[in-house]
């Protein structure tokens, strides 16, 4: 059970009805919420407001959620009333935690007056948003990744409390994943640990089933945050589970297949993919052909000749899907796979359907393709107009011990 002592909480006490139905007669209140200069893309959002039982405390949040995207800004919306007559605000504590588990709290940000505190990677980017008497609102900057997931905004006066969740929701897309070793080689930690190595975190259940109804299918089963294993079916087959019917979590029906759920599994013994999740990208994303095609031990010079490094997986599914990357040319990745990105389907280009297209893990050595380069937001290009670095005498990037004193530029 959570502590109610922790971080300095109180538990949700047993509201007293004091007689606010007279304040409280819509069933419903809409809120204007502005977001912060460049919060929300500029677009106003409104949000709906469900009113909770009356009692001297009442907390508003959001039903459904709010949505953002990494880097971005957010404001996570709540409201409070209670009779003022009888109480001041200057003795009411605000606090805002996470949801990590079913019965796990963490804290973020706790309020008391002009006393005000955030915890641990929040700190810096949490701040009240203050619009006025009321307003338990929590702006939100800089949002990462591990920011999704659902948040309780709790308001304290003196013995009387009140408690409402917001859902914290991202952009982004969902990828699939398995490392060189090959498929089912993950426990739970090893699958959070290839996610995070890759520029994504553990996809929820949530996320994967909106994957699913955008188009993803997927035979074959990985890991999802909450420790359950599943996998997206769009186009039943025998293989796939069948043709839909039990296996099937969803809407789906025989028709459209679903997403089939194994269960929660043991998450230290059992072995399976990972489903990812990743969201916008601060940097850029591009294709580099050098002179020759390299194997994978020169596809870090050859990024690094242009100020970049060579691009993650996550990376690659980000910019495919968010910056609509476009290329039907294989390129080395970080993990040694080599993948391309189709936004407009083509034959020739690996089918009908727009995706990530996968080579698998080539010979790291015999096999020579160009590689993807990620670079970070600011960071120069030393070689402007696609001009890079090699030797001009042959073997490029792949030169193995030539002294890179000796390089000449190149075109790329």
């Amino acid at each position: 059970m959570r502590d109610p002592g922790k971080g300095g909480g109180m538990g949700v006490c047993a509201r007293a009805a004091l007689g606010l139905g007279a304040l409280w007669a819509a069933a419903w209140g809409v809120l204007l919420l502005t977001a912060p200069a460049g919060a929300q893309r500029g677009r106003k959002k409104v949000v709906h407001v469900l009113e909770g039982e009356s009692g001297s405390v009442v907390v508003q949040t959001a039903p459904g959620q709010v949505v953002s995207h990494r880097g971005g800004t957010i404001v996570l919306p709540c409201r409070y009333h209670y009779e003022a007559a009888a109480h001041g605000h200057d003795g009411v504590r605000l606090k805002w935690t996470k949801v990590v588990d079913p019965l796990a709290f963490t804290d973020v940000f706790v309020a008391l007056g002009p006393q005000h505190r955030a915890f641990g990677s929040y700190r810096g980017r949490a701040e009240l948003q203050g619009d006025g008497p009321g307003d338990a609102s929590l702006v939100l900057r800089n949002v990462t990744l591990q920011d999704y997931g659902r948040y309780e905004c709790e308001v304290t006066n003196e013995l009387e409390d009140d408690a409402g969740m917001v859902k914290l929701d991202l952009e982004g897309v969902v990828f699939p994943y398995h490392p060189r070793g090959g498929r089912y080689k993950l426990t739970f930690a090893e699958a959070q640990r290839a996610c995070a190595e890759q520029d994504g975190i553990l996809a929820s259940a949530e996320q994967l089933h909106a994957a699913w109804r955008d188009g993803l299918d997927w035979c074959n089963a990985g890991w999802l945050r909450d420790g359950s294993v599943q996998y997206p079916v769009n186009r039943p087959r025998e293989p796939c589970g069948g043709l839909g019917g039990s296996g099937s979590a969803g809407d789906g029906g025989d028709a459209n297949g679903g997403v089939r759920n194994y269960g929660y599994r043991h998450n230290a013994e059992e072995r399976y993919d990972a489903f990812c999740f990743t969201s916008n990208l601060p940097g850029r994303v591009f294709f580099l052909k050098p002179l020759r095609p390299v194997p994978f031990s020169g596809a870090a010079r050859a990024c690094a000749a242009r100020g970049a490094a060579v691009a993650k997986v996550g990376q690659l599914f980000a910019a495919w899907k968010l910056q609509l990357l476009d290329r039907c040319t294989a390129g080395w990745l970080a993990d040694g796979s080599a993948r391309y990105p189709i936004v407009n389907p083509r034959k020739r280009c690996g089918g009908r359907r727009p995706g990530v297209r996968s080579l698998g893990f080539p010979d790291a050595t015999r096999r020579l393709f160009g590689v993807y380069c990620y670079r970070t937001p600011g960071a120069p290009d030393p070689a402007p107009g696609g001009w890079g670095w090699g030797w001009a005498g042959g073997g490029g990037w792949a030169g193995g011990a030539r002294d890179p004193a000796a390089w000449t530029p190149l075109r790329v």
